[in-house]
């Protein structure tokens, strides 16, 4: 087994490589605004939500594209969205007041997610559409309707634990979304509040990105759909959720390899690749590798838009032809929520080196200006080295790759940034910068808290001048920024408001 450095360099997109490669001017943001810090490419999320809107001209299919909310708190993010044709995903009642004071409309905005009255309320109020979690959830809108004589209210009902037919099986249990074994009760309901509540579609909710259960819960729906259709109402639009994934490596071969190799460190046969032996759901058990690796693939090379190109294209299971063309033929709108996909590549969370602490017992121990919770990739399984930006000149002479334990600042023994082995390029010194690449969906500020009294990341939002054309000059590499609650779209220089 090898016994070098084990590599995971991230995938960078343009945007953040030109960004990355202006490090005074990620310097400057940190020595103003502390550390850590998250900053955000806004333009970024429109490019990405056109690569969506893509694959819908792809298959001839209007509807909707959802960025989930939830994935990132930006401010920026949002507002940029407004300016094109995507819409929101809002699953609280903070989210919607932000959805609805940051530029979108109610027609483009979803209510998703388990809603507390409040939520409700506003969400039947202001007209936005509800995918509703159960049958709980759509006898309250109705009865809010009712009392408060409101409009109609646009309804979505979510359906969970799909099945095939046939010997193999694919269903699980989930604690969303109502059990299409539950679909008669669920349309019963709907015909006693028809004068309430207008069922405008029906949506799936599956915690996997698995193909097969995707095409099995999306042909499913078209089956709701006709049953809507059955009881006389007039369903226009498929949702399909979220869950296409994201390609965090730049190469496939360095995610093989570790997963190799830290098989190898489990059973003993190579030094340990994590702090403490940690095996990521891998233990060794009379010499047998047991359990099953607990990570995100952070090497995929369909994710994305080119997933849901890839599920579009695929043959439903019982009905044949390919799922796009179905929906295609019955004249459905498709409704998606990509979160941590329209999110991909959109910001990076910087930290300053603090400490570096020669140890004994193994790699260097790097303690840094941020904790687990503000870059929380270990919480969500996504393995992908840092960046190193040093401070100053680098040191004179070739340098040498180490492996170093990322420390975070709380006096916790469980606060470490990743519980992996580290290879950095040269060793670290106080006051450099590591960036953590790609954390715009979810690992940014999914699970950041005030512990001890530490700050939480700001945020800001950075776009480059003249961005469309080459050879932006000055160390800061023509970046200008501000902070993420001042970004309007009105404000960028290149008039894409």
């Amino acid at each position: 087994m090898s016994t070098g450095p084990l590599y995971l360099e991230p995938r960078l997109a343009p945007r953040l490589a030109a960004l990355l490669g202006a490090a005074p001017f990620l310097h400057m943001l940190v020595d103003a605004l502390g550390s850590p810090l998250n900053v955000l490419v806004p333009d970024q999320i429109a490019e990405n939500a056109e690569g969506f809107r893509s694959v819908y001209r792809r298959h001839h299919l209007g509807g909707r594209i959802h960025f989930a909310h939830k994935a990132n708190r930006s401010r920026s993010l949002v507002r940029r969205l407004t300016t094109t044709d995507a819409a929101l995903d809002v699953a609280s009642l903070g989210e919607l007041r932000h959805a609805l004071g940051d530029g979108f409309t109610a027609d483009r905005v979803m209510a998703t997610g388990p809603k507390d009255p409040a939520f409700l309320w506003l969400a039947a109020r202001t007209g936005v559409t509800l995918n509703a979690d159960g049958p709980e959830e759509l006898e309250a809108a109705a009865a809010l309707v009712r009392r408060h004589d409101l409009p109609r209210l646009r309804v979505v009902p979510r359906l969970a634990e799909f099945e095939a037919s046939g010997p193999r099986v694919l269903s699980r249990r989930s604690r969303f979304g109502t059990s299409v074994k539950a679909l008669g009760p669920l349309l019963d309901l709907l015909e006693r509040h028809r004068d309430h509540l207008e069922p405008v579609g029906v949506a799936y909710h599956l915690d996997t990105t698995g193909a097969d259960e995707k095409a099995i819960a999306l042909e499913g729906c078209l089956r709701a759909m006709d049953d809507l259709r059955l009881r006389g109402f007039q369903p226009r639009a498929v949702d399909i959720g979220g869950g296409f994934g994201v390609d965090y490596l730049a190469h496939g071969a360095q995610w093989d390899r570790y997963t190799s190799e830290l098989a190898a460190a489990v059973m003993g046969r190579r030094p340990p690749l994590t702090w403490g032996g940690h095996g990521y759901g891998l233990h060794a058990e009379g010499g047998t590798l047991r359990g099953a690796l607990s990570l995100y693939p952070a090497h995929r090379p369909v994710a994305g838009a080119a997933y849901l190109d890839e599920l579009l294209s695929r043959p439903a299971p019982t009905l044949g032809r390919a799922l796009g063309t179905l929906l295609l033929e019955s004249l459905y709108d498709l409704h998606t929520e990509p979160g941590r996909a329209l999110a991909d590549q959109c910001g990076l969370s910087l930290a300053r080196v603090l400490e570096v602490r020669a140890s004994d017992a193994g790699p260097a121990l790097v303690r840094l200006a941020m904790n687990a919770n503000d870059v929380a990739l270990e919480e969500h399984g996504i393995l992908v080295d840092p960046i190193l930006l040093p401070r100053g000149a680098e040191p004179a002479g070739p340098s040498e790759p180490v492996g170093v334990h990322l420390m975070g600042n709380l006096c916790l023994e469980s606060d470490l940034i990743t519980r992996r082995t580290v290879f950095l390029p040269r060793p670290a010194r106080p006051g450099d910068l590591l960036a953590f690449v790609n954390t715009a969906g979810y690992c940014m500020d999914f699970g950041a808290t005030r512990a001890q009294g530490q700050p939480v990341a700001r945020k800001v939002a950075v776009r480059r001048e003249g961005e469309a054309g080459a050879g932006a000059e000055g160390a800061l590499g023509g970046w200008h920024w501000c902070l993420d609650e001042e970004y309007w779209p009105i404000n960028d220089p290149g008039g894409r408001a």
